[in-house]
C-alpha cells in the first residue's frame, strides 16, 4: 500500500479523477505503489502549471519542480513524491530529457492566452500533456515504446476537463473555448459565466470535436496506460453524453464525478489493453 508520506498527494490526484479508485485494483501490486507515486507526481504538476492564478508564483513552483527533477537521478529527490520514484532504477533508465519536458513545457506557457482555434488549442496544450504521456509511457512500457496516441489522450481529456472550469475560469487569459468558437457562437468572454443557448451549442460543437478526436486515439492500439486508458475512455464517454444532453455544462460536471459499473468496465478493458501492450 502506498506510505503516508506521499499518500496526501495520491488523494489530491484521486480527488481530480476519482474513477482511478477502480483502476487501483488493475494494477499488479508489485510495481502498484511506484506508478501512483508517477500519477500524484503528474497531478503535482498540472496544479503547478494550472491551478496558481499569479503567473510568477507558478513559475516559481515550476523552476523548484524542474530543478528537483534534474537532480534526482544523483541525489535521490527531496519531494516525497521523488524519492518514491527514484528509489526504483526504472526511474534512472528514464532519460532525463523525459522527466524534464513536462516542467519545461508548463513554464513555456504560463503567459498563453486563448488560441485562436480548435487545431491551436490542441497544438498548445499538447505540449505539456504530450510530455507528461511521454514520461507515463515511458515508466510504464519501456523508453522505446511509442506514446503518440498517450499524448493525444492525455491531451484531449483535459481539454474535456478543462471545460468543466469554464465559468470559474471565463475571467483568465486561457480560455477553454478558442476565439473562432465564441466567435461563430457570438459569445463574448462575459457571457461564458452564465447559461444561454449560444453557450450551450458552443459547448456541444466543442465536445463533439473532443470526442471524435479521444475515439480516434483510443483505437490506435498503442500502449496506454491503464490510468491513461481509464482516463481518457471517461472522458469519451463524457463528451459524448454531454454534448447530447440539453445542458451540457450540467452534465460535464455530472459525468465527471460518476462511477459505477460502466467505470469498472472501462478500467479493466484500460488493464487488459495495457497488459496486452506491455
Amino acid at each position: 500500500m502506498t506510505d503516508g508520506a506521499i499518500q496526501s498527494y495520491v488523494d489530491k490526484w484521486l480527488a481530480i479523477q476519482p474513477q482511478q479508485r477502480i483502476a487501483l485494483g488493475f494494477v499488479h501490486p508489485d510495481v502498484r505503489d511506484e506508478r501512483v507515486a508517477l500519477a500524484a507526481l503528474e497531478q503535482e504538476l498540472i496544479s503547478s502549471a494550472y491551478g496558481i492564478r499569479e503567473p510568477q508564483v507558478a513559475a516559481a513552483k515550476l523552476q523548484w519542480w524542474a530543478e528537483e527533477l534534474s537532480g534526482a537521478a544523483a541525489s535521490g529527490g527531496r519531494h516525497p513524491l521523488t524519492k518514491r520514484l527514484f528509489a526504483s532504477e526504472r526511474a534512472k533508465a528514464i532519460p532525463s530529457a523525459l522527466w524534464l519536458a513536462p516542467v519545461l513545457a508548463a513554464m513555456a506557457q504560463l503567459e498563453q492566452g486563448t488560441s485562436s482555434d480548435f487545431a491551436a488549442q490542441v497544438a498548445a496544450a499538447r505540449n505539456m500533456h504530450g510530455a507528461l504521456a511521454a514520461l507515463e509511457t515511458a515508466w510504464w512500457f519501456g523508453p522505446k515504446a511509442p506514446s503518440e496516441a498517450a499524448a493525444e489522450v492525455a491531451t484531449l481529456s483535459h481539454l474535456v476537463f478543462a471545460l468543466s472550469r469554464l465559468e470559474f475560469d471565463a475571467d483568465r487569459e486561457r480560455l477553454p473555448l478558442p476565439m473562432s468558437r465564441l466567435a461563430r457562437h457570438g459569445l463574448s468572454r462575459g457571457q461564458l459565466k452564465e447559461d444561454s443557448p449560444a453557450r450551450r451549442e458552443a459547448l456541444k460543437a466543442q465536445l463533439g470535436e473532443l470526442a471524435a478526436g479521444l475515439g480516434a486515439a483510443l483505437g490506435r492500439g498503442q500502449p496506454l496506460s491503464t490510468f491513461r486508458g481509464l482516463e481518457g475512455r471517461t472522458a469519451l464517454a463524457t463528451a459524448r453524453g454531454a454534448a447530447r444532453a440539453a445542458e451540457p455544462f450540467a452534465e460535464l460536471h455530472k459525468r465527471q464525478s460518476r462511477t459505477g459499473p460502466a467505470t469498472a468496465l472501462r478500467a479493466w478493458r484500460a488493464a487488459r489493453q495495457a497488459g496486452r501492450l506491455g
